[in-house]
């Protein structure tokens, strides 16, 4: 198993990208800590994970906010006594045309997209460099942080922040044998893509080499190769998981 008594924090799991990831690095053998903001669904997803005889807990967790994230770490080490992998999952969108976008959307989205990954890397690091055995970060990005879209603009500028935050954080961290890399995707088959009209997806079905959406799956296996020792020496790294979306 790739991740063998591994502890991984996985942020937004309840539902989602985030529920696929989780299951799929407990597939391979991690310790799954469960942090969302709604932990509603937490359970349903601690009910797939201990199907592979692995741990897995659930926290209530407000990434945007520093306390909130470091009582998420205390509860973490409190269960398994170290953290091996830090997901960062959690996000959120308000979308809207700049000249109607008011300043709560805009400010809401860069705390929890944003500021959120910064609070759960700076508190993790910590723990990283205190027990001096590596680690790896994988940031939830989006292909949207690359090119942008018409009514996300700060959805897109929270994830064009988070790429350089990656890459930043990969260079302050790589000599501690830190591995920090970004996840970026593309359209992927979810709660808010299923609510999209019929000529809204044939219209980003064209922007698409593959022709298809993308499944939560095919994120969750670019995160389990990050996470692996398949990628020792990948750190700083954007993967773009979308179809052929963007090159």
């Amino acid at each position: 198993m790739k991740l063998k008594d591994k502890v991984a924090i996985v942020t937004g799991a309840a539902r989602g990208i985030g529920r696929s990831i989780a299951i799929k690095l407990a597939s391979e053998g991690a310790n799954i800590v469960i942090a969302d903001y709604d932990i509603s669904e937490a359970q349903s997803v601690i009910d797939e994970i201990c199907k592979f005889g692995v741990k897995a807990i659930q926290v209530k967790a407000n990434v945007a906010d520093l306390e909130s994230v470091d009582n998420l770490i205390k509860l973490t080490l409190d269960e398994f006594g170290k953290i091996d992998i830090l997901i960062n999952n959690a996000g959120i969108t308000r979308d809207g045309l700049i000249l109607k976008m008011s300043e709560q959307d805009w400010d809401a989205v860069i705390d929890v997209n944003l500021k959120g990954t910064f609070n759960c890397i700076k508190a993790v690091t910590k723990v990283l460099l205190k027990q001096k055995t590596g680690g790896r970060i994988v940031n939830m990005a989006s292909v949207m942080g690359i090119i942008g879209n018409a009514g996300q603009a700060n959805y897109s500028a929270s994830k064009a922040g988070v790429i350089g935050l990656t890459k930043t954080t990969a260079k302050e961290l790589g000599s501690r044998g830190i591995n920090v890399n970004a996840i970026a995707p593309g359209f992927i088959q979810t709660a808010m893509t299923d609510e999209l009209s019929d000529s809204i997806k044939e219209k980003i079905l064209d922007q698409i080499s593959l022709k298809k959406l993308g499944a939560p799956d095919d994120v969750a296996k670019a995160a389990l190769f990050l996470c692996s020792e398949e990628s020792e020496y990948i750190t700083g790294q954007v993967i773009n998981v979308d179809g052929g979306m963007v090159m």
